[in-house]
């Protein structure tokens, strides 16, 4: 026993040797000086004096003892007290005394070859290896420059999406038990324009049913319905949301066949519902009309079908609710919907996957799909640097769950992974490649911002190549802050934008953020990951000139506190009794200058509704604070926008091609909602006749 114990132990310290690749005790993750000069030679050492010890133990049972040798029981106990000193003092003092008496003296040039180590893997861990960086040489913007950005200007995001939720709630859940909170923000090519939107699906919360009985439950309200979709630069002249998708059943402000949804209804979503059975004698709600309600009985292939007693039996137990058995309302072609909450049944499936926290809602083909992010991660990756509880990511898959079938499918976006490509190969069949991913939903797949704050928060340090500066941390990067809501300084998160990057041929969706050096409040980059077709996946860093000082969100914060007319107006609005919110501070590349946005809310103390009444605007330099962005662009540059403006801007008035469109926009609405919703066709005949009135008035 006492020879198998040894040769254990041997083995043990063969191993420890791998564990310095993910030591924490140098100036970085991974082997260091210390380690490799004094801790290594002093575990090889241990091993083989274990192996020796494990020898001796085998030669003093067949040799010693037998010939009963007396006195020589000592050598045994000797090595084996030797081995014991030696482990509990030396791997800990003698790298202690090499660390204390060479290296720090030494430190920057005997650990030069382990920075570098450090800096190349942990590069590789968080996929920043192929980060391309450019130079930004930010210039004075002009009126040229916004003419020639016509269509990001169109989709810059003045609506936030927290202040729009409570919007959303109040104007469109329609019923207490339907829920609104779940808003994400996609791109969709509407009428031939490349369109930012807001988006957010009407999922059932039973919690909030009055009437908790188990029929209602289990068998009336299933489901939720429908989505409420915006643009996100659009207003009404209340300040509400510019609705392309309202109501309920749906009503369309445009007709387009890319937001036509065949297939309303939401069985599987993001709210953690009781199962359901549907398809039983017990017909379903559907949704809402007028004074009366709309039913329907399920016809897809989700859940489980019930047509034996024996399923009826297994599921009685599994939820442990006999009325399962007892309901006559259950037939042969009644199905049991459970595990309905979309992260929950995914990680049912795969618990070996890390989930992204933001679920979003597309719509392709008539139907409604929930894509979510997936990723692999360890905490056992060489020379890498930890986040938290790892230090290695990858968004290898990307999942696509049918939200009235409750399907789950997997497809494979980095094949470069081994971590996925060993799954594959213990579940063969289980992950697609990317490639079989439907384009009606491959077009709305977007660049994870979970993973895009972990991979900033790393390049923040590790962007520096060079040894020296990195041990000093000369060029340290960090998160902006921002003034948000009632006057909180707030990390800036990054955000979703359309926008010709510098060089690009065309406008695009990208993630972005921009960054400024450590403990100071000016911008020096802003690093953007990109999203659409062969691009997907690519990050770009453009750095700014070191000589030239390039505001940062706090400081242009402070610009727009201390322009007296807006500090004013915010003062007299706050003491009005309504409460002001400030929006995301958004910071817009144009070519090579620099735009900041911010929208500006108004709230009474008494209401919920949040109304966006200004947006404030920097070019840098200069602030203004207007009722729309037009006319804070006007108010900066004068008319930039000539195709949008007309020669009296001040006013806001619009242009007759603006009217056309517009005119088009509510007649096709009507033609959509004739014989459908007389309540949608009216509202929209009343706004065409607006339209017309003003075309006429022109």
């Amino acid at each position: 026993l006492g020879s198998f114990f040894f040769v254990l132990l041997a083995a043990g310290h063969y191993l420890a040797r791998f564990g310095t690749m993910y030591s924490e005790k140098g100036i970085v993750v991974g082997a260091g000086y210390a380690d490799v000069v004094a801790y290594l030679p002093v575990i090889r050492i241990l091993m083989i004096m274990a192996t020796i010890i494990a020898v001796l133990c085998y030669v003093w049972i067949f040799a010693i003892s037998r010939q009963q040798i007396p006195g020589k029981r000592h050598i045994l106990v000797s090595v084996i007290v030797l081995y014991l000193l030696i482990s509990i003092i030396a791997p800990a003092a003698i790298p202690g005394i090499v660390q204390a008496f060479k290296v720090s003296p030494n430190e920057e040039k005997l650990e030069q070859p382990y920075i570098e180590s450090n800096i190349r893997f942990t590069k590789i861990a968080y996929g920043l290896t192929d980060v391309e960086e450019k130079d930004f040489s930010v210039e004075m913007m002009t009126p040229e420059i916004l003419s020639n950005a016509t269509e990001t200007l169109d989709n810059v995001r003045i609506l936030d999406w927290r202040p729009l939720t409570q919007t959303y709630k109040q104007t469109q859940e329609m019923r207490l038990y339907y829920d609104l909170s779940g808003i994400d923000i996609d791109r969709y090519e509407i009428n031939g324009s490349y369109t930012e939107v807001m988006i957010a699906p009407r999922e059932m919360n039973q919690e909030r049913l009055q009437a908790k009985t188990w029929v209602n439950l289990h068998m009336v309200y299933t489901h939720g319905f429908g989505v409420v979709m915006s643009p996100v630069n659009s207003v009404t002249k209340e300040g509400m949301p510019n609705y392309l998708i309202k109501d309920i059943p749906p009503v369309y402000a445009v007709r387009d066949e890319e937001l036509r949804i065949e297939v309303p209804q939401v069985y599987y979503g993001e709210m953690d519902n009781d199962f359901v059975l549907v398809n039983t004698r017990t017909s379903e709600f559907d949704y809402p009309m007028g004074d009366t309600n709309e039913y329907i009985h399920y016809d897809g292939r989700g859940g489980v079908k019930l047509d034996s007693s024996t399923k009826e039996l297994l599921m009685a137990m599994r939820f442990a609710d006999i009325k399962i058995l007892l309901s006559g309302e259950i037939t042969p072609e009644s199905r049991i919907m459970f595990e309905r909450s979309i992260k929950e049944r995914i990680s049912k499936i795969t618990p070996f996957l890390t989930l992204d926290e933001d679920p979003y809602l597309v719509i392709s083909d008539g139907r409604l799909f929930w894509i979510l992010d997936a990723y692999t991660v360890t905490d056992r990756f060489p020379y890498s640097e930890k986040h938290g509880s790892i230090n290695y990511v990858r968004n290898s898959v990307k999942i696509v769950v049918d939200a009235y079938n409750g399907d789950v499918t997997y497809y494979i976006v980095d094949t470069t992974d081994p971590i996925i490509a060993t799954y594959t190969k213990i579940f063969p069949g289980h992950f697609r490649s990317f490639d079989l991913m439907p384009d009606g939903i491959k077009k709305h797949v977007r660049y994870p911002e979970d993973l895009f704050k972990v991979q900033s928060a790393i390049y923040n340090t590790y962007h520096m190549d060079n040894v020296k500066v990195f041990y000093n941390k000369e060029d340290a990067w960090q998160i902006p802050s921002e003034v948000y809501g009632t006057g909180q300084q707030v990390p800036v998160d990054p955000y979703y934008i359309i926008i010709k990057l510098p060089g690009a041929a065309k406008e695009e969706f990208v993630l972005m953020s921009s960054v400024t050096p450590i403990r100071k409040d000016n911008m020096v980059a802003w690093l953007a990951a990109r999203s659409d077709g062969d691009h997907y996946g690519e990050l770009l860093l453009y750095k700014f000139p070191k000589e030239k000082l390039v505001y940062g969100p706090l400081q242009i914060e402070a610009k727009f506190d201390q322009d007296a007319v807006i500090s004013q107006q915010l003062t007299l609005w706050s003491q009005q009794g309504s409460r002001v919110t400030r929006g995301n501070l958004l910071v817009i590349p144009l070519e090579d200058s620099i735009l900041y946005i911010e929208p500006l809310y108004i709230q009474a103390e008494t209401g919920q509704l949040p109304e966006l009444k200004r947006v404030l605007v920097s070019d840098g330099e200069r602030v203004v604070m207007e009722e729309d962005l037009d006319k804070a662009l006007v108010a900066l540059f004068g008319k930039t926008r000539p195709e949008t403006l007309e020669a009296d801007s001040e006013e806001g008035e619009k242009s007759t091609e603006a009217l056309i469109t517009e005119a088009q926009m509510y007649y096709d609405a009507i033609l959509d909602s004739m014989g459908k919703n007389w309540t949608a066709f009216g509202e929209n005949f009343d706004k065409l006749g607006e339209v017309l009135g003003e075309l006429e008035a022109d």
